[in-house]
Order: structure tokens, then C-alpha cells, then sequence
């Protein structure tokens, strides 16, 4: 399986349509002129296992969007999608990725160690803040994958400019759901069986180092956002277990499978070059 986002939630079709008239930051390769776009759409929880959808974890929306045209961001001729890996977290836990891959090394062995490693990379006081932190991170309240805004937390190009993406549900698509689901893959469903569920793709530009940092991933960049395309996930019926359910589970979702004109920057993009594909090797993907 996957060493992150490990729990396939559900899988879904869908369609991107990007918009005209858009400003020059964001004018950039799949965004350079209009069009519409066929989507894969994973929906996961973040852990390492396959626990309860009740437990606290980070949820991720990832999208395989079909059918672009131009050189791949790994250098190795055409690209074949470009992907986005999103959460329902604006900025990244940890500053840099060697943070953020100790933690997760220590927390797979269990919480003591955890605290362990903690109050010996930041003292008993920077530990406790950690702690506090993270409790917070996982604990955070979740609606639901149809109404929680899902974000790239690390910058990608966007062809000479830098961005975030986000991914902004329309009030359409209801209410969210308060104190939790215990199976956020059949709440989704649900939502399809009512009617398409529609959602707003929106770039943030980087303006300056200090205030809309590349290479730290834990400052979240106070820039406004910019809708460049639509999402729309047509009224279909899900079968998280059938055919092609297991397809995409099967499948590669790395924001490094991408375009050239939106490679992956910053110090955790680079990482997660590394890691996602020595995960798509273990698993048989790559």
C-alpha cells in the first residue's frame, strides 16, 4: 500500500473546465487557454493505516486530470496527467521535510516513541508545543469531502510564477456534516445520488520570500486566490469496492507526475519526489 493516505475513501469521475480572461500568473500551462478536461478523483484519509473514519487524520482529495499536452515535470517526455495532491490543511505541519519524515518514522512505532523523539529534537517545552500542535492538526473538525476546501499546502509553478492551489466547494453542495462520519465514503455517495457536486479551482501567487516562502511549507501565505477552473463531479453511482474503484487505487497519484509548466518546488516537493516513488515501487506501481 501507500506509506501515506494509505485508506482509499471512495473514487469518483469527473470533469475540470478552465476558464478564459484569467491574469497572467495564472495563464499558464493547463490553465494557458481554455478547455475541459476528464478527472480522476481519489478521496483518502492520511494515515499510515486503515483505521476508522472516526479517527482523527488529515483527509486528501488527489486529482488525476487527463488528456494535457506538454514536457513532464520529471524530464521524461511527454507528460502523461497533471496531478494535484490536496488536504484539508492550508499549510504544512512541519517547515521542512526531514521534520516531518522523523515524525512519522517515530509515530509509526507507537505514541511513546513519538514523545520520545519529540522531547529530544525540541526539549520538554518545544515538545509540549509540538504535542499541542499536532493534536490540533489531526483533531481538526472535518465536514465532509463536498464542502471541506482541500489545498496543495506546498507551491507548484505555475510556467515563470509560483502558486498554491485550493480547492473550494460551492454552497450547492450542502451543508456540512457536524461531529464527524463514520464512513465518509457512503456520506459522499449520498451527495452524488442528489445531484452533480461542484467545486472551484483556485490559484495563490507567490508575491515575495518573506511573505509567501518557497521552501517553507509551514507558513501560510496570506495572498488572495484566484478561480481559474471548475470541478464538477457528475451525479454518478460509487462503488468504493467494484472495478474501477480498485483501478484507481492501483493507480499513481504524485503531484510530480505533472507538467513542466507546474513542477513541484520548495524543500517538501523535492522529498515527496523521492518518497512517492520509492511508495509507487513497494507497491508495484511504478
Amino acid at each position: 500500500g501507500r506509506a501515506l493516505h494509505r485508506k482509499q475513501i471512495t473514487a469518483a469521475k469527473g470533469s475540470l473546465k478552465i476558464l478564459d480572461s484569467l491574469p497572467p500568473f495564472a495563464r499558464n500551462g493547463l490553465f494557458a487557454k481554455p478547455g475541459r478536461y476528464d478527472v480522476w478523483v481519489r478521496l483518502s484519509n492520511g494515515g499510515m493505516d486503515k483505521a476508522s473514519d472516526k479517527a482523527p487524520d488529515v483527509r486528501g482529495s488527489a486529482l488525476r486530470v487527463w488528456g494535457v499536452e506538454g514536457d513532464s515535470a520529471l524530464g521524461n517526455g511527454p507528460a502523461s496527467s497533471q496531478d494535484f495532491a490536496l488536504i484539508n490543511h492550508e499549510q504544512f505541519a512541519f517547515p521542512r521535510s526531514d521534520e516531518f519524515v522523523e515524525f512519522v518514522m517515530a509515530a509509526a512505532t507507537g505514541p511513546a516513541a513519538m514523545v520520545k523523539h519529540m522531547a529530544r529534537r525540541y526539549g520538554a517545552l518545544g515538545a509540549l508545543g509540538r504535542l499541542v500542535q499536532t493534536v490540533r492538526t489531526f483533531g481538526r473538525p472535518f465536514g465532509g469531502f463536498a464542502t471541506n476546501p482541500m489545498y496543495s499546502a506546498a507551491p507548484i509553478a505555475c510556467g515563470a510564477y509560483a502558486v498554491r492551489v485550493r480547492l473550494l466547494p460551492a454552497p450547492a453542495n450542502g451543508a456540512a456534516v457536524q461531529g464527524g462520519s463514520s464512513d465518509w465514503g457512503t456520506e459522499f455517495a449520498a451527495r452524488l445520488q442528489k445531484g452533480d457536486l461542484v467545486w472551484e479551482l483556485q490559484l495563490q501567487p507567490y508575491v515575495d520570500e518573506k511573505t509567501t516562502p518557497i521552501e517553507d511549507a509551514s507558513v501560510n501565505w496570506p495572498t488572495p486566490y484566484t478561480t481559474v477552473a471548475q470541478l464538477t463531479v457528475p451525479m454518478q453511482a460509487l462503488d468504493a469496492d467494484g472495478e474501477w474503484a480498485q483501478q484507481v487505487e492501483a493507480a499513481v497519484f504524485d503531484p510530480w507526475q505533472a507538467l513542466a509548466a507546474h513542477r513541484p518546488l520548495g524543500d517538501v516537493m523535492r522529498a515527496r519526489k523521492v518518497v512517492y516513488f520509492e511508495s509507487q515501487k513497494g507497491r508495484g506501481a511504478a
